[in-house]
């Protein structure tokens, strides 16, 4: 199961990213609900016409960091006064916003947060949260009746391995931390790129079943500190994880059970 000497792997690492493209949170467990882990994904920020806002064109998303109290998403960024933002929405007005084509709801969060993100991004936008009752259905070959996400690009959930992320740091100039790669879940004591290779997994209570590699954009080459941009680690990358034109470099999960994780539970896997 892990072949690399260490034992069944075991979950390292568990993050969520509340605003999307935004700054992630180190969590030591997490709840899953219906479209993810608890949080993940559930604000936005979209432009004049509703389209989503990442750092593909605004490298600077990377400098927002937030953290979340019991009632509160408190928003953070350089030279910037605190946002606290409601974790339940206070408005019932809805407008259409768009994820990769896929047309959604967002509630706005209302002008405040949309002057703070103007502010700082130099661009008009509006802050949006997803409707509870707002299903998002997963659009893949992989998914099934009642699967669905959040304001994710496609799918509820990434994995990647700390022995991929090894193998090719060991590849490049100067290593970059996982963070580059936004995951929720990380895992440890397995082979590089053994995450290819598995079809379903299990971590305590939580069932996962794993859906298409994921395809790396540009965000990727976004130092997360910095917002500043380089070629790495994509040029890299596509001298050995390329695949019908898109570099691959995680896994996609579509979860099968709610539950929690926790850092350092048991991973068992069942291979393809």
């Amino acid at each position: 199961m892990a072949g690399s000497g260490d034992g069944v792997p075991v979950l390292s690492g568990v993050y969520v990213y509340p605003i999307k493209s935004c700054g992630g949170i180190s969590l030591t467990n997490a709840a899953l609900d219906a479209t993810g882990l608890l949080h993940d994904r559930r604000w936005m920020l979209v432009d004049e016409g509703g389209g989503f806002m990442s750092q593909r064109r605004h490298p600077r998303m990377a400098l927002i960091s937030s953290l979340l109290t019991p009632d509160r998403l408190v928003v953070s960024a350089p030279g910037m006064q605190d946002l606290e933002v409601p974790l339940e929405g206070e408005h019932e007005e809805r407008i259409d916003v768009e994820v990769w084509g896929d047309v959604q709801h967002g509630e706005p969060v209302g002008g405040y947060a949309d002057r703070w993100f103007g502010r700082f991004l130099g661009t008009p936008c509006r802050l949006v949260r997803k409707p509870g009752d707002d299903m998002r259905p997963v659009d893949s070959s992989y998914a099934r009746s009642g699967d669905q996400t959040s304001f994710a690009d496609a799918f509820p959930l990434l994995l990647i391995s700390e022995a991929s992320l090894e193998d090719l740091n060991g590849r490049l100039e100067s290593p970059i931390p996982m963070n580059r790669f936004r995951p929720n879940l990380v895992v440890r004591g397995c082979d590089p790129y053994a995450e290819d290779g598995w079809d379903e997994i299990r971590v305590r209570g939580a069932a996962f079943r794993a859906a298409e590699p994921c395809a790396r954009c540009a965000v990727t080459t976004v130092d997360q500190q910095t917002g500043e941009r380089d070629k790495e680690p994509l040029k890299t990358l596509a001298t050995y994880r390329k695949a019908q034109g898109e570099v691959l470099f995680g896994r996609n999960l579509i979860h099968t059970s709610t539950g929690t994780v926790s850092v350092g539970d048991p991973v068992e896997v069942t291979p393809r």
